[in-house]
């Protein structure tokens, strides 16, 4: 387990643990299909294009987590969730994945539906959480905005994180010897790291299109202030 990262590899799960987070994910990514048509118009369907492109190209840097004898990379959930919304956000980080495991051999393919639902789905889902709260109680300044972007990231990376552990629990070929807690708290530390990481660049990016265009920002848009009158919003849209 020495050079365990995120994306699960052909064999680290058993084949029906696999096949079972494979419904899983299928179920969850039809939901974002018909909630995401919703949004779509034609200001978030290139924004989302966009979006998946940007995640594709940062997820094939790596940076080495000296640590813990990993590598990691953006996840990219808590970006896509802030720019197009936790249903279009997950369909994008899907497609990343397909893609990766289909032309780049990066994570297995009998793994998608368990790496679909940790990132796409678990990822993304609990940063748009975060998102959610921080911007009714934070100003929307750009201090504001990076700090929301730099917890959601954060904090959704490990919750990632945490979702391979117990999938493990439920179906890994490799016994532990009972010692569970040890891969958590592994997965853990080394992805906190990696969370500081994708905190950064998604706080930046995301700071750097509110500033231009905040109005491409889903999260600006969607959620609203808890106090509208009193707090600015990053652009100085309301």
């Amino acid at each position: 387990m020495e050079t365990l990262a995120m994306h699960i590899s052909n064999g680290i799960i058993n084949g029906p643990v696999a096949a079972a987070f494979a419904a899983v994910a299928l179920a969850a990514m039809a939901f974002c299909v018909l909630r995401g048509r919703q949004d779509l118009d034609d200001r978030l369907a290139p924004m989302a294009g966009l979006v998946a492109a940007f995640i594709f190209a940062v997820q094939m840097l790596n940076f080495p987590i000296f640590t813990a004898g990993v590598s990691g990379h953006l996840l990219g959930g808590a970006l896509a969730a802030l720019l197009v919304g936790p249903w279009v956000g997950a369909l994008c980080v899907a497609v990343v994945l397909v893609v990766q495991a289909l032309v780049f051999g990066d994570g297995g393919v009998a793994m998608l539906g368990l790496n679909i639902t940790n990132m796409a789905v678990i990822g993304t889902a609990a940063a748009y959480l975060l998102i959610a709260a921080l911007l009714r109680v934070l100003p929307r300044t750009p201090a504001g905005l990076a700090v929301t972007a730099f917890v959601s990231a954060l904090v959704s990376v490990v919750v990632a994180a945490m979702g391979f552990v117990v999938q493990y629990q439920l179906g890994g070929t490799a016994d532990l010897g009972g010692n569970l807690a040890a891969l958590a708290g592994t997965m853990a530390v080394s992805h906190l790291l990696i969370g500081i990481g994708e905190g950064l660049i998604t706080a930046t990016t995301v700071v750097t299109v509110a500033k231009v265009r905040p109005d491409l920002v889903y999260a600006l848009r969607a959620l609203k202030p808890a106090t509208p009158a009193s707090v600015p919003v990053v652009g100085g849209v309301r």
